[in-house]
């Protein structure tokens, strides 16, 4: 089978572990923590990295750290994984799910800009948190998302999961990347990221004060000292020695990943530019880290759980993407702008086999089942 997407561990990961086993550092407590945070953000920019033991512990420390909380609103993007909505719902804040738009499939800033000036206007409660979203490896548009943050302070949190390498190319944002854009940046080190620590993720961030308490918050919001004296309420939220002496190995090559990631979607661009499908998204203000290249069927007669169906008998694993956030029962009930894009995007969505070490041959045998099976999958589609 050709998987989705698998690890790459090809460097100094059985090095470092080995490290780890023979000082009897295993736990949080051990030199390749700060090593791996360091490493992390020199390669993202930004001044400090934290790291913490899930994608989904960062973004719900971040989101505290940015003021979320029972009363607070936060606004997120309703084509994304559950956990970017999870974490806001651990912090007791309301959600305000926000619709995609076609050009990147990332939240549609402008939708979100107008209704908050619209809101704004009639006094209405406006969002006091974005959480941005960076889908699938490509950047958001923030530019609307700037000018509200400068016009109603609203903070900005960036769930860069998916998209760790991304960045922008053109605007106020060009040169930097996904993560230190807001005040906080997330990402996540799953197994099946563009770099992993068999789980873990990382808080990003410029400001001290965030930083030190992001730091407090992980660790069970212990006081420094001898003694166990916590001041507030805390999480057992910290990555250990293990874990980043993993990702350590990982960022140190995190360059050679995006040039192959850059590589196979360049061979998936050209190879499937003639089948009927949307190809994944590249904005001409961004440069994206392609993490899942995805793919939408442009042919309303193609039942996109046929192909996928199809193509396991190739052995070629294909993956649906998400139903919006507001298909999920959890928010089903929760407040929503904007149209159809999100639910079209899920409808018709396909991730292809992505591995940064996928071979030209394996990427051949994706494209000729994906050729044969585009044309021989016409049924219903999926609606729900």
């Amino acid at each position: 089978m050709i998987p989705l997407a698998e690890p790459t561990l090809s460097g100094n990961e059985g090095r470092y572990l080995q490290e780890c086993i023979d000082s009897g550092y295993v736990s949080s407590v051990g030199p390749f923590v700060e090593r791996f945070e360091r490493g992390f953000a020199a390669v993202v920019g930004s001044r400090h990295a934290i790291a913490c033991a899930s994608g989904t512990a960062a973004l719900h420390v971040a989101l505290r750290l940015a003021g979320a909380h029972v009363g607070r609103m936060v606004a997120v993007s309703d084509f994304t994984f559950i956990a970017s909505a999870n974490a806001v719902a651990y912090t007791g804040a309301d959600l305000l799910l926000v619709d995609s738009e076609p050009r990147t499939w990332n939240m549609n800033t402008e939708l979100l800009r107008d209704e908050v000036v619209r809101r704004a206007h009639h006094g209405r409660p406006i969002p006091d948190i974005i959480e941005v979203v960076h889908v699938l490896g490509h950047p958001v548009d923030m530019e609307p998302l700037l000018e509200l943050r400068d016009s109603y302070w609203i903070e900005i949190v960036e769930d860069a999961a998916e998209s760790l390498g991304a960045s922008w190319t053109a605007g106020e944002l060009a040169g930097s990347q996904v993560g230190t854009a807001g005040k906080l940046g997330c990402f996540s080190f799953n197994g099946n990221k563009l770099i992993t620590s068999g789980g873990g993720g990382m808080i990003t961030t410029d400001d001290d004060a965030m930083a030190a308490e992001a730091r407090h918050l992980i660790n069970q919001a212990k006081m420094a000292g001898p003694g166990y004296i916590h001041d507030t309420v805390g999480y057992n939220y910290r990555l250990s020695n293990l874990a980043a002496a993993i990702g350590t190995a990982q960022v140190e090559c995190l360059a050679e990943r995006l040039r192959a990631k850059w590589a196979i979607a360049a061979r998936y661009a050209e190879a499937l530019r003639w089948l009927p499908l949307t190809l994944a998204p590249h904005a001409e203000w961004a440069h994206p880290s392609y993490w899942l290249y995805s793919v939408l069927i442009d042919d309303a007669g193609i039942d996109p759980d046929g192909v996928v169906e199809a193509a396991r008998s190739d052995g070629v694993q294909l993956r649906r993407l998400w139903p919006p956030l507001h298909r999920q029962r959890p928010y089903r009930r929760v407040d929503r702008i904007g149209g159809e894009i999100a639910d079209d995007i899920y409808r018709r969505g396909v991730s292809l086999p992505s591995s940064a070490h996928l071979s030209e041959g394996d990427q051949k045998a994706v494209t000729a089942s994906l050729a044969a099976h585009i044309g021989s999958s016409r049924g219903h589609r999926d609606t729900a």
